[in-house]
């Protein structure tokens, strides 16, 4: 293995030497990166998605895997994309027959019905206060938040998640008022997409390369600002306990180009520091 280069006394891994301290305006992906009311979202998806593509068969290993596959490459796109290429496996394995299937929006409605028992419960917990601020967000989030907002820089959030549950969630989280504006998806696929939102903030305020920084968990948003010439932090936390390297998601976040990496916020003040030389 590579040996890899830390800023000296933290967890803050450089992969690349970018110029720093010119961001203005900075791009969160919503879920794995400040939320964790759907930490083991691949957990529900993996099942649902096997369980419409085999019908009334048995799984196979194959099929897990390549589930597993889709997953991890979309990871931070709109879920209905998600769905769509689930509407194509469940075509291409032909296990189901063809006025069974469903629409890539049939397939959503069944995964969004079981997603959402968990999110729930979290929330109801966080209200009766079984679960505090700090459990349902990664760790040092809200002050990593609080220490960029210092900087003036300008903040969204981005996120395949349907807007009107981030915008909702964001609130329980208690970080929607750090944001100048909170995206997710609408029901018009064409209207949104977090490659047309960088787009349309690099167009709107006239940025240039490095001004721009996207911060995520999912290889999406990572690939998109690159493409724009921006600066990418990847987000490569353990959901499950809401710090530390997940490792898994490490190497995929390296392959989507990150520049800096974190395993969580735990060292938000370093960080900081480092995006912002003196």
């Amino acid at each position: 293995m590579m040996e890899r280069n830390f800023l000296p006394g933290t967890q803050i891994e450089i992969i690349n030497d970018i110029e720093r301290g010119r961001f203005k305006h900075v791009l969160f992906d919503f879920d794995g990166t400040i939320s964790l009311l759907r930490e083991g979202w691949q957990r529900i998806m993996g099942p649902v998605c096997v369980e419409m593509i085999c019908g009334q068969h048995a799984p196979t290993p194959e099929i897990v895997r390549e589930v597993e596959e889709m997953i991890d490459e979309t990871t931070g796109i709109q879920t209905i994309f998600q769905m769509q290429r689930l509407v194509e496996m469940v075509r291409a394995h032909g296990l189901v027959p063809e006025e069974q299937i469903k629409d890539a929006a049939g397939y959503k409605e069944i995964y969004n019905d079981r997603l959402m028992v968990p999110v729930r419960d979290r929330i109801a917990r966080l209200q009766k206060g079984e679960l505090t601020l700090d459990d349902v967000t990664v760790r040092g989030v809200r002050e990593f938040l609080r220490l960029m907002a210092e900087k003036g820089v300008a903040m969204y959030v981005f996120s395949g998640t349907d807007r009107d549950d981030v915008r909702n969630e964001a609130g329980v989280v208690g970080v929607a008022d750090c944001f100048q504006e909170i995206w997710g998806a609408v029901p018009s696929i064409e209207e949104y997409s977090k490659e047309k939102v960088i787009r349309e903030i690099i167009a709107a305020h006239d940025l240039h390369g490095t001004e721009v920084l996207a911060i995520g968990d999912g290889p999406v948003e990572l690939r998109n600002v690159k493409e724009h010439g921006g600066v990418a932090l990847g987000v490569a936390s353990d959901e499950k306990r809401g710090h530390g390297w997940d490792m898994h998601k490490r190497e995929r976040l390296l392959r989507a180009g990150a520049d800096i990496l974190v395993p969580d916020f735990g060292e938000a003040q370093a960080l900081v520091d480092y995006l912002f030389p003196r």
